[in-house]
């Protein structure tokens, strides 16, 4: 029974620390299909994690403080959007300005908010995100351990098939994809490509946010520094890893999440291996994913490639 429970623990810890990823990636899904490199998720990530706290800790209702996170990321998605469609910015440039201003806008304004700290002040557990299904399975350890999950966890799986039917059941998720394989064809059927655009990236930068708020508001209690640390990147490389496919980027953003439950287990219990191995194996197998499966993802073919009207 004692392995039963164990394996539910992980899965249960897996399930915390992949929604923060699917939602992040969800976000790389809408503005890689629309033809724009968004790198700078983890810029979005972390501004939407220091929000969350912050609006949660002030406000005492998590689900006000996990859409101003969106919107915290939205923003920044907008400066990235601003550059890259209408300036035509070098994407990666922009992507990596963006990931420097996000975590230094939360840093200063941590400071500004909570008395020249560094972090934020935890949040009340009872002013946390809500577990649905909190006590349904009490009599059940191993299904308890599994179910009994933040709602970030349970709308992460919604938006995933959100995403899916919005990208490939209705005409903006069409006119996504075809702006993002020939902006130039879309743009003749008269189809608005920069506006198109606009709504893709913003829309990664509000769902980084959400992803953000996901670890601050559920995952753990606070914001602070080391919170995301790379957390981003590894959405970016699962996006790949998935096939640019919301449904794909959720069985990869579930690995890594797996990977992440197995450090938090093998570090709660009495196997002697360095904290500091253990906190490497989710990057590990990032590197190795990359190694092995970028060469042979192939993503929207004007992904990256920016777009002028005028230019013949």
């Amino acid at each position: 029974m004692n392995a039963l429970n164990d394996l539910g623990l992980i899965i249960g810890i897996s399930l915390m620390y992949a929604a923060p990823l699917m939602y992040t990636a969800l976000g790389g899904v809408m503005t890689e299909n629309s033809g724009v490199v968004n790198i700078g998720l983890e810029g979005m990530m972390t501004i939407g994690a220091f929000v969350g706290a912050t609006v949660g800790f002030y406000s005492g209702n998590p689900w006000l403080a996990f859409l101003c996170a969106g919107l915290a990321g939205g923003v920044l998605a907008l400066l990235h959007a601003v550059a890259c469609v209408t300036f035509s910015a070098d994407q990666v440039v922009s992507g990596i300005a963006i990931n420097f201003l996000g975590p230094g806008l939360s840093l200063f304004l941590s400071r500004v908010f909570f008395d020249g700290a560094t972090m934020t002040k935890p949040i009340p557990l009872d002013q946390k995100m809500p577990r649905p299904l909190n006590g349904v399975f009490a009599q059940n350890s191993f299904l308890d351990l599994v179910f009994n999950q933040y709602a970030t966890v349970y709308l992460a799986f919604l938006l995933v098939f959100i995403v899916w039917y919005i990208l490939y059941k209705t005409k903006i998720g069409l006119r996504i994809r075809a702006v993002g394989e020939h902006p130039r064809a879309a743009d003749t059927l008269g189809i608005d490509v920069y506006k198109v655009k606009y709504l893709a990236v913003i829309l990664s930068g509000v769902f980084a946010g959400f992803g953000g708020a996901a670890m601050s508001l559920a995952a753990v209690s606070n914001f602070r520094a080391t919170l995301i640390s790379g957390q981003g990147f590894i959405a970016l490389a699962a996006m790949i890893f998935g096939k640019w496919t919301p449904q794909g980027s959720m069985w990869a953003c579930l690995l890594f999440g797996v990977a992440q439950g197995l450090v938090v287990y093998l570090g709660g219990t009495d196997i002697r291996v360095s904290s500091q191995l253990l906190a490497m194996i989710p990057y590990v197998i990032t590197l190795i994913i990359l190694m092995s499966f970028v060469g042979k993802a192939t993503g929207p073919a004007a992904n990256g490639i920016p777009y002028e009207k005028n230019e013949e």
